[in-house]
């Protein structure tokens, strides 16, 4: 098995001063990237700042033999994405990795969060990871080449009480990926999403120390070491990844029925008449694009 190496790379992780991102960087920069390291020094619900986050990493970088420089902005706002891009290219000129990384929780049950709360946590989960990454976009796009990499979360593809914030966020994600790929596939540029557990500050009062204990952050890095090397040639996919266990999620329309002949009316009581042809899971796809899905309409489209 040849060796994934990142000699001549240049990577931003937001939100690399802790948890995952940390671990994210300090393996990149084990195997020869160049790393800046994003991190304001929030608490968990974003309020606060504190250098020492991001410069700490540095550090261990650094007295490693590897090369890395920290930038403190805020991932939430144009200027701020701006700036951590102008960070990479004062340190090392150039943009081959993006991992958006970044975030915050405020949790609670919607009638009890705060349009604040709501707003705060897509700014920092959605909001960030769209101006992070339409500031790398030119870059990449100019040397041909780049890796961007979303973290998403299962709290977005399956829900989880009292996080509507978080999830809308992280689901968010998923529908930027679904555009950005084809928008930038031409100019070898691989987007992908990652929906990972670790045991982190951020998940530190969610799971059983037994579980927390087997939920290891390495084991996240490893997908995300592969997804932004040269290796990977995927683009627009999700993975779930946590504990070892490694998958691909995956969004699947059903056979359903054509009803109608493309000019009469359809009742609401023919809909119910097909309900469970609507519903059935048989025979289930998967659709790249909103363009496949016309052709479940084909035979009216021959007639038309």
């Amino acid at each position: 098995m040849s060796g994934i190496r990142f000699d001549g790379r240049v990577a931003i992780i937001t939100g690399a001063g802790a948890g995952m991102g940390r671990c994210h960087a300090l393996e990149l920069a084990a195997r020869g990237a160049m790393i800046v390291i994003n991190d304001l020094g929030s608490a968990l619900d974003g309020s606060g700042n504190a250098k020492s986050a991001a410069d700490s990493v540095v550090e261990e970088i650094v007295g490693a033999g590897g090369k890395a420089v920290a930038n403190y902005d805020s991932v939430s706002t144009p200027e701020g994405g701006e700036n951590i891009i102008k960070t990479a290219l004062d340190a090392f000129g150039r943009v081959d990795i993006v991992v958006n990384n970044a975030g915050i929780v405020r949790d609670h049950s919607i009638l009890k969060m705060t349009e604040g709360e709501w707003d705060s946590v897509v700014d920092v989960h959605l909001k960030g990871t769209y101006c992070v990454t339409k500031a790398a976009l030119p870059v990449m796009r100019e040397q041909n080449y780049g890796r961007i990499l979303f973290t998403s979360s299962g709290v977005g593809l399956y829900g989880n009480f009292g996080q509507a914030n978080y999830a809308s966020a992280k689901m968010g994600m998923v529908g930027l990926m679904n555009v950005l790929k084809q928008e930038t596939s031409k100019f070898n540029i691989k987007i992908n999403t990652i929906a990972p557990n670790a045991a982190t500050r951020m998940t530190s009062n969610l799971f059983p120390q037994e579980v927390a204990d087997l939920l290891r952050p390495e084991y996240v890095t490893s997908l995300v070491v592969f997804l932004v090397s040269e290796n990977n040639n995927d683009n627009g996919m999700i993975f779930n990844c946590f504990g070892g266990w490694y998958s691909r999620t995956v969004v699947l329309c059903s056979q359903g029925v054509l009803l109608g002949d493309g000019k009469r009316d359809i009742s609401a009581e023919e809909i119910s008449d097909n309900w469970n042809k609507i519903t059935a899971t048989e025979n289930l796809r998967p659709l790249g694009s909103i363009a496949e899905s016309f052709g479940y309409i084909a035979p009216l489209l021959k007639n038309a």
